[in-house]
């Protein structure tokens, strides 16, 4: 959380009244519309040169002459086919359904298959409207003009998608609906630092730092429905001695352990108000069932068997090779991540273990942090992304780490990427975004990203930090990219599966 070396005396009363949130209204279906696709970088156009009707020619950009028609796919809520204004039948396409970085757009007889259908993901571009990336279905990646040229003639290819202007495209006759049935917008939560998100059995659950002796959460069916759902007080700390106040990151995992499968929330607390940080370690909750608002009772205090002599913070699960592993970070002198190995969801089975220090510049802003580590796994590769820098500075930002095998507990079995992975985005007011959790849509088909953020480089390590989500793809490479943090207001299509608003 990086709260870590803030003064004691930093204000933090809260209060809820008079806050309004006004949800956005609700998007209508999406519908057929044809129009010119204008490259935000020159305001070039999207052609087929020389109306060209032989498949295989490669789409280019020129001045603004052609109209393409944009069609619902069937049976989805965000999709569709491209087609393209020579010829009927011919429908914009990925060369060959590639995955890969520069992959030509061309166009081909319309088929059907995945790299011929397409999401259009909303991008705010201040003093215009109606502008998106527009991502392949098969790929994940995005239309641009090769090299991120402005020059007429460029010819069109795929790359991940980013708010680059190159990468974004103005649609001036688009027409209902925002890329999908549903929409939201950031921010989730007001008062929300240190989020975690899950989606399960027809609902999002969200929980965040309350800095207080109480654990809620908010419950909703939709993204956009979590702004507005209440807080829900579902365990007061405050008859633990050793875990009674300034409750800070908790996170619920479903795990099987000897009581079954139940929910485990983990956070982090002290002993008392004042000393707000020495006495801060990590704890347990137990569910009674498989509903993540509980009720709960407490389980442990996950204290290290043998170095039980420093605080301990953001506590997280990590699960490879059979083996149950916990992450956070502590203090000795700079503020390193750690792992230790667990025997159950809340028995430690040996000590902590160093797993990150935090050495490049980025990671030493205001103070050498890395902390929040998140764990993201997918196609036999793992992952976690963490935390760098000091909150109370804009440059708090993401980090990652890969497992390269071998022990877990080494930290040479994991590889750190020497460059953020998520940061900043000065144009569109976004500082500080951290402490992060990942989440399914709900038909399970996308990857998203809880965090918080600031809204100015003024913006501390306090309660004013809000929840914000956004959707994330993949790299060629199995990385994820995570690209970069969108404005707050800006209307983004809701997680696929969602129920119709």
């Amino acid at each position: 959380m990086s709260r870590r070396f803030l003064a004691a005396a930093v204000t933090l009363v809260v209060s809820a009244a008079g806050l309004a949130v006004t949800p956005a209204s609700p998007a209508a279906a999406i519908v057929t519309f044809s129009s010119t696709a204008v490259n935000q970088n020159g305001n070039n156009c999207m052609i087929v040169p020389n109306n060209s009707t032989t498949n295989g020619t490669q789409l280019t950009q020129a001045a603004c002459s052609m109209n393409f028609t944009f069609t619902p796919v069937s049976g989805t809520a965000d999709q569709y086919t491209i087609n393209t204004p020579t010829t009927s039948g011919r429908c914009v396409d990925v060369y060959g359904n590639s995955t890969a970085d520069n992959a030509t757009v061309i166009q081909w007889s319309c088929h059907g298959g995945n790299n011929q259908k397409w999401r259009l993901n909303p991008v705010s571009i201040s003093g215009t409207d109606k502008t998106f990336n527009i991502q392949s279905v098969s790929s994940g990646k995005c239309i641009v003009p090769n090299g991120g040229s402005s020059a007429s003639g460029t010819g069109l290819v795929q790359l991940p998608c980013s708010t680059a202007t190159s990468r974004v495209w103005r649609l001036p006759n688009f027409t209902n609906g925002g890329g999908g049935g549903n929409t939201f917008t950031n921010p989730l939560s007001l008062h929300g630092p240190d989020p975690w998100l899950q989606y399960y059995n027809g609902y999002y659950y969200l929980a965040t730092t309350t800095w207080n002796s109480t654990i809620t959460m908010r419950r909703a069916t939709t993204l956009r429905g979590l702004a507005s759902a209440p807080d829900q007080v579902i365990y007061n700390l405050s008859q633990h001695p050793n875990a009674c106040c300034n409750m800070w990151a908790p996170e619920f995992h479903l795990l099987s352990g000897p009581s079954g499968t139940r929910w485990y929330l983990y956070f982090t607390a002290g002993r008392n108000v004042s000393d707000f940080l020495p006495t801060q370690r990590i704890h347990v909750l137990e569910s009674a069932g498989l509903d993540p608002m509980g009720p709960y009772t407490f389980k442990a205090s996950l204290l290290d068997p043998q170095q039980n002599n420093t605080w301990e913070l953001d506590g997280s699960i990590l699960q490879l090779n059979g083996q149950m592993y916990l992450l956070g970070t502590f203090y000795n002198g700079s503020q390193p991540a750690f792992i230790r190995p667990m025997s159950n969801p809340w028995t430690a089975s040996g000590t902590r273990r160093i797993l990150s220090t935090p050495t490049y510049s980025w990671e030493t802003v205001g103070g050498a942090v890395n902390e929040g580590t998140e764990v993201i796994q997918r196609n036999g590769q793992t992952f976690i992304v963490f935390s760098a820098s000091h909150c109370s500075t804009p440059e708090y930002k993401m980090g990652i780490l890969r497992y390269n095998g071998g022990d877990p507990l080494n930290s040479g079995s994991w590889v750190k990427s020497p460059n953020p992975v998520f940061q900043r985005n000065n144009a569109a007011g976004v500082y500080g975004p951290g402490h992060n959790g990942f989440f399914k849509s709900p038909d399970g088909t996308e990857d998203w990203i809880v965090y918080h953020a600031n809204n100015s480089t003024s913006g501390g390590c306090d309660m004013n930090r809000t929840t914000r989500a956004q959707k994330f793809t993949w790299n060629a490479d199995g990385t994820p990219n995570f690209g970069t943090p969108v404005a707050v207001g800006t209307v983004l299509p809701a997680p696929s599966g969602e129920p119709a608003q």
